[in-house]
């Protein structure tokens, strides 16, 4: 069914020889969308024969692929590819499904794509129902979660798109791929091995076709995803916008769980039954189960079994290091890349793209790279439909420029909107830099020298709440207003180290990255960490609002002395007569865990830096410097 480049006759159907079944997905004409031809595998096909996709290692994926309208004389093939990476918890639900950021599957069919979006392993009819996986027992055995494993989930796309080319209906040179949240994280992976594939043993090969064609990614445009899922969902605090830090430094100490986003996903799979975790202890490198139960016994966090999760998630899963060459990879630039995270996504925040692309300009200074960072993506994202148009039309551009070799340059660099509240007004800025330095010239300073102390039982657990997006369900239509625009009381907790900055002036200043704290800590007890809070109080309603956040572990072999950190980057215009407010508690809970030790933390000598968009000395605004920032 499925013609080899060159034919004359229409393609009918695709993937021939390398299903469950061995025969072809057949493709059938949308007569209401032009005509692009949608070709459905799964285990339900004609017949009741078992149209999956078969991987490279035999587990069967249920498979979309989108085709452009057959042509009317001339070859049937060799167009440009899109893969689409769908979210955590989302599988795929055909050509149309939406929550790509971007064109959907019929749309860049209708310019001419071929599209291929697969339900990744251990999700909905490839392995992650019950029903699915007792249609062939013996091919699901690995089939379960890897987790967006170089090995296993980013392998699949690419022995599947070896096919495609295989078959003729994919130009080798014209790969690209997209997704978001978790569809995200296997987008960054791919565009990092770009033209290498992961055995199962860890070594690097070239990635080629089944039949020995030569590939590589051309362009990949992840949205709200990681670099490093150590960082992201267990971070320690020593991630640094303006200095890269050592290739390990997130990784010790381990951090501080974000208890209320990982349990949160964790149970996203076990709820609907659409996901298949790893018995647990069948496979001690794919074992959610067991990891998410070591992680919530919290402290210490020094057990072989936990080092061993930590060197998992790095090695595996975190493009970061593989970009880095750590664990004996060789470097390899990767493909040009559109990455757009949100200030206001306490998941996967501005951070894990920033930290990749500085990592990225210092190795391969002239790679083509844009950041599009905005009041978007997960659980606070305010998500407005301006701002994701102009995202839509910004990954298009990207990927028509980089993938099908059409449309001008693209612009690069740092693109940034603010946050604003109430959700009905439009986000400041577009705000450009050609760095992600650059979009913040100016700096407010703060110092206070007295002490304050931090204890782990301080704050107040309402306010937590408050700003808690999965643990506040509850909470979700209150004043039918905004996750990003939600207000607590500005009254001072108990046991917080609360600092305000004198209130902005004149036309206010620009919040546009990370804030970075420098303190002399002094430290009584186990287990301590600090979890930070930029606010915004409005002291006409004595109300604050959450700007930017972080998670700061302490290191037990170096608790006291001077330290530096940064809370994830924000982007907010402190209007004249509001004040800035950093807190910096011992406990977050339900967002961070709270910690497993009794501790108390002495501060003194604090220093605050606010990166801002204001110039030094501008007509009209406050009064701003620019320290030079020390090293950590």
């Amino acid at each position: 069914m499925a013609l080899p480049a060159g034919a004359s006759a229409a393609v009918t159907g695709v993937f021939a020889g390398h299903t469950m079944d061995g025969q072809a997905i057949p493709c059938v004409a949308q007569a209401n969308e032009g005509g692009v031809r949608v070709c459905t595998g799964d285990e339900s096909g004609l017949g009741g024969t078992d149209l999956r996709f078969k991987s490279f290692d035999g587990t069967p994926l249920q498979v979309y692929v989108t085709l452009p309208a057959a042509p009317a004389s001339g070859t049937d093939g060799d167009y440009p590819l899109i893969v689409q990476n769908h979210g955590w918890g989302d599988p795929p639900t055909g050509p149309n499904d939406p929550q790509y950021a971007g064109p959907t599957a019929v749309e860049w069919a209708q310019e001419g794509y071929t599209v291929l979006q697969f339900a990744d392993r251990g999700w909905g009819d490839s392995c992650g129902t019950e029903e699915s996986r007792l249609v062939n027992v013996a091919a699901c055995l690995h089939g379960y979660i890897h987790l967006d494993d170089y090995r296993y989930e980013a392998r699949d796309v690419q022995y599947a798109v070896g096919v495609l080319v295989d078959e003729g209906l994919v130009d080798p040179g014209e790969i690209g791929a997209t997704g978001e949240s978790y569809g995200a994280g296997l987008s960054l992976e791919l565009a990092t091995l770009k033209n290498r594939v992961m055995n199962a043993d860890g070594s690097l090969s070239p990635w080629r076709s089944p039949d020995g064609t030569p590939l590589h990614i051309a362009a990949a445009a992840p949205q709200f995803g990681w670099s490093d899922l150590v960082n992201a969902l267990a971070p320690n605090g020593r991630t640094l916008d303006y200095e890269i830090t050592s290739p390990t430094a997130d990784l010790s100490p381990v951090g501080v769980e974000k208890d209320s986003i990982v349990n949160g996903l964790y149970a996203t799979g076990i709820g609907d039954n659409e996901a298949y975790y790893a018995p647990p202890g069948l496979d001690p490198q794919a074992d959610p189960t067991t990891w998410v139960i070591q992680t919530n016994a919290g402290e210490p966090y020094t057990t072989p079994m936990v080092q061993s999760e930590v060197q998992q998630f790095a090695e595996y899963r975190s493009p970061y290091y593989l970009l880095q060459g750590d664990y004996g990879f060789g470097k390899e630039a990767p493909a040009p890349l559109f990455l757009t995270n949100g200030f206001t996504d306490d998941i996967f925040p501005v951070d894990e793209a920033m930290r990749y692309v500085n990592l990225e300009h210092k190795l391969y200074p002239s790679d083509p790279v844009a950041m599009f960072n905005y009041d978007g993506g997960h659980q606070r994202g305010d998500n407005k439909p301006a701002d994701g148009q102009m995202l839509f039309n910004r990954v298009k551009a990207f990927l028509e420029h980089y993938v099908g070799g059409t449309g001008a340059q693209p612009p690069l660099g740092v693109t940034a909107l603010t946050q604003t509240c109430p959700s009905t007004v439009p986000s400041g800025g577009p705000y450009w830099a050609p760095t992600w330095a650059g979009l913040h010239p100016g700096e407010v300073d703060y110092a206070s020298k007295p002490a304050q102390r931090i204890l782990s039982a301080g704050g107040n657990p309402d306010i937590a709440v408050t700003f808690d997006t999965i643990g506040a369900t509850e909470m979700s239509s209150i004043d039918g207003e905004s996750w990003a625009c939600q207000t607590a009381s500005a009254t001072p907790e108990p046991g917080v180290a609360t600092y305000r900055l004198p209130a902005a002036t004149g036309a206010g200043y620009t919040l546009l990255g990370s804030p970075t704290v420098i303190a002399d800590l002094q430290v009584t007890g186990k287990f301590a960490y600090i979890a930070a809070r930029l606010l915004d109080v409005d002291p006409t309603t004595n109300t604050e609002t959450l700007i930017a956040r972080g998670l700061y572990r302490i290191d037990p072999n170096a608790p006291d002395g001077r330290q530096v950190f940064q809370l994830h980057p924000g982007a907010w215009k402190f209007a004249a007569g509001h004040i800035p407010e950093l807190e910096l508690l011992g406990k977050d809970a339900p967002y961070s865990r709270p910690s497993n030790g009794t501790f108390a933390i002495t501060v003194t000598d604090l220093q605050l830096r606010l990166p801002v968009h204001e110039v030094p000395g501008g007509r009209g605004t406050p009064a701003v410097v620019h320290k030079p920032l020390p090293a950590p």
